[in-house]
């Protein structure tokens, strides 16, 4: 099978180079990214790879059927950027890793809270400047603290692992109880109660229709003072207008996001040369109790191999069976 990737780094064609090793499928890189205009370079291609901030429109759809295309396979979990009626009118496949390291994105987590708590990347500068002063930098012990997590699957599962593990009263809320969590001491509560009773609020739902900004004003109105608000999921999740109000309040003692609402425009390339457009994003960056990272929750050796492995492995279902476990059931 011929097989279109967009968006590519350096990283995701040497772990895929290295899964393709003896395989049938063959791949074509490229690094730009999956839009209407760049479409015409799937041609003759059984398949595209696409990842989380490629566009996958209605209109870029009908442009990637009309080259051949048959199979959309998502290197990621998150398909919220996919037109899935657009994929079943043109008789598509999506497919997609639904869980290539839950235990990364979770340790990456806790990793965040960490360094937002007790103020590393501030204590890393003034050591580097020899300001050994401790002013500004306390924190508080995670143990006895209560933590609301929000999404209960594979991820938000090794989430109440972890924090379980640091003594931490676990509160979830979900719309399936997961029976993996109810024996790790993880609590079901209403989605209110989590907000009231929670020193730490982390998100680990998947983005759609009634998931989109489920951390708004009336939400963050519900949370405790002081609370500590993070986000390794998708950046929809949160209305970031009322953060930034809920920080200047200091409702929200910290906050903690790898991923942003309008991050295609913004990560995984190096800007670091041009003037920062967003200027909510902007506005962000002047916290002193705000610690953003660029998508990189997923980052691991052992995730990036998965999601190749796993790539190959739908494609390969498909083309031997016709059907693959890892299908987006369509709307």
């Amino acid at each position: 099978m011929r097989v279109t990737m967009f968006s590519t780094k350096p990283y995701d064609e040497s772990y895929f180079d290295e899964a393709l090793e003896g395989s049938s499928h063959s791949f074509v890189y490229h690094e730009a990214p999956l839009t209407t205009s760049t479409a015409m370079l799937a041609e003759g291609s059984d398949a595209i790879c696409a990842f989380v901030n490629d566009q996958l429109d209605n209109e870029t759809i009908s442009a990637v059927a009309a080259q051949g295309v048959r199979i959309i396979a998502m290197r990621c979990a998150g398909f919220n950027n996919v037109d899935l009626k657009a994929a079943r009118a043109h008789n598509i496949k999506v497919v997609r890793v639904p869980a290539y390291s839950p235990h990364a994105v979770a340790e990456h987590t806790v990793a965040l809270l960490l360094a937002l708590n007790r103020r590393l990347y501030r204590a890393y500068n003034r050591v580097r400047d020899g300001n050994f002063s401790l002013k500004g930098l306390v924190g508080f012990d995670l143990f006895g603290k209560t933590v609301g997590v929000i999404g209960t699957g594979r991820i938000g599962q090794e989430s109440v692992r972890v924090f379980r593990g640091f003594g931490c009263e676990v509160l979830c809320f979900d719309v399936h109880e997961n029976p993996q969590v109810l024996e790790m001491g993880g609590q079901y509560v209403s989605f209110d109660e989590l907000l009231a009773r929670s020193d730490i609020v982390t998100l680990h739902c998947p983005l759609m229709e009634s998931t989109y900004h489920i951390i708004d004003e009336a939400a963050i109105q519900k949370m405790k003072p002081g609370v500590t608000l993070l986000n390794t999921s998708r950046g929809g999740l949160i209305d970031t207008k009322a953060v930034i109000e809920g920080l200047k309040a200091k409702h929200i003692g910290n906050l903690g996001i790898d991923v942003y609402e309008e991050e295609d425009n913004l990560f995984f390339e190096d800007q670091s040369g041009e003037v920062m457009q967003d200027d909510i994003f902007a506005r962000l960056l002047t916290f002193p109790n705000v610690l953003i990272t660029g998508h990189q929750a997923f980052f691991t050796e052992n995730a990036l191999r998965e999601i190749a492995r796993t790539t190959l492995a739908n494609l390969d279902q498909i083309e031997q069976e016709g059907h693959c476990d890892n299908v987006v059931a369509l709307p």
